[in-house]
């Protein structure tokens, strides 16, 4: 059945309690923020590199100079480039509430403009990023007048302490898989013995699949669905080939500070303890621009002034956080776009 469109009085009547809900945690999160000595900023959102992750889509545009030249700009897919450089300049605790654009995404979960809350802690380790995140979801819940989140037939109460689990220990709990065997001392990862284990485990395993491809449709097949039943889980600890722009764990040059958190089987957040070795970074995005090249044929441009910046920075620990997200799981709303104000058709 057909649904009317989002403007009509009877349709709007129906998501407006959704949306009034949305409107007082924006004002409530940044109060909260503001009371940790926390600057809001305003990142721009056209950027020279979208982001370098191989599955990260953007949105492309063309910038027309004063002379007529053409210059190809990306609407950012996050505010992560943005908000490193104001780090590298001096700032310590930022936070930015903004919309952000990812192409090649559209569901239940998902809409191809959103918004996003990220957030930045100088000299904090990324557990702190953990606390900030029990912190906001109890607010979303509490606003919302209830003591669970809820999507589809999944419940989770957000009052409960997390479940912190470690990528490798979900791995093993809910897929029987040794993820360590296929990780060298180095970190570096070998395919083979992750294949073997997908097939017995009854995965279809193509010839060309990378051994990230496996790691991603074993989490997403067997551990996904379990995450953030009945109380939120943090799934902590990602192999330091998943690491993305975080940096290695202290101790085990296998694993990596990063961790997502996850709500009725939905990620809500991506944190790190950012990585700031530039040769490190550069050497991640070219390997990304490599896959997404191989399995696209494209690649996005590096930015090169964030790598220039990235010495500049102290240790920090940052995280992104579906805001939209957050509302549908407190509002218990069916699908994102019934808690975005204007969605697309």
């Amino acid at each position: 059945m057909t649904r009317a469109p989002w403007w009509t009085p009877e349709r709007h009547a129906d998501r407006r309690p959704a949306l009034l809900l949305r409107a007082r945690l924006a004002t409530q999160l940044r109060l909260w923020f503001a009371a940790q000595d926390f600057l809001e900023i305003d990142p721009t959102a056209l950027a020279a590199s979208p982001g370098n992750e191989a599955h990260l889509h953007a949105f492309a545009t063309t910038a027309i100079g004063n002379d007529g030249a053409a210059q190809q700009l990306y609407l950012h897919t996050s505010p992560e480039f943005a908000m490193k450089k104001l780090l590298a300049a001096g700032e310590e605790r930022i936070f930015a509430l903004t919309h952000v654009w990812r192409n090649r995404e559209r569901g239940p979960r998902h809409h191809p403009e959103f918004t996003m809350l990220e957030w930045y802690r100088a000299g904090a380790p990324y557990s702190q990023l953990m606390e900030d995140c029990v912190a906001l979801m109890q607010m979303a819940a509490t606003l919302a007048g209830t003591r669970e989140f809820r999507w589809e037939s999944v419940a989770c109460d957000p009052f409960e302490p997390p479940e912190r689990l470690g990528v490798v220990e979900a791995l093993a709990r809910y897929a029987d898989i040794d993820l360590m065997e296929s990780i060298r001392p180095d970190g570096m990862t070998e395919a083979a013995p992750l294949a073997a284990q997908a097939r017995a485990r009854g995965l279809r395993v193509a010839d060309d699949d990378t051994w990230s491809d496996l790691l991603s449709a074993l989490l997403v097949t067997h551990v996904e669905p379990h995450l953030g039943i009945g109380r939120p889980t943090i799934l902590d600890r990602y192999p330091a080939a998943e690491a993305a722009l975080a940096r290695r764990l202290p101790g085990d040059p296998r694993l990596a500070e990063r961790f997502e958190l996850y709500a009725c089987g939905v990620e809500l957040a991506n944190g790190f303890g950012e990585l700031t070795d530039p040769v490190e970074q550069r050497k991640r995005f070219e390997a990304e621009m490599d896959e997404k090249s191989r399995v696209y044929g494209e690649r996005y441009p590096l930015d090169e002034d964030l790598l220039a910046a990235l010495p500049l920075i102290p240790p920090t620990s940052g995280i992104a956080l579906g805001f939209d997200r957050l509302v549908m799981l407190a509002t218990h709303a069916p699908r994102i776009d019934d808690v975005i104000w204007t969605p697309l058709p």
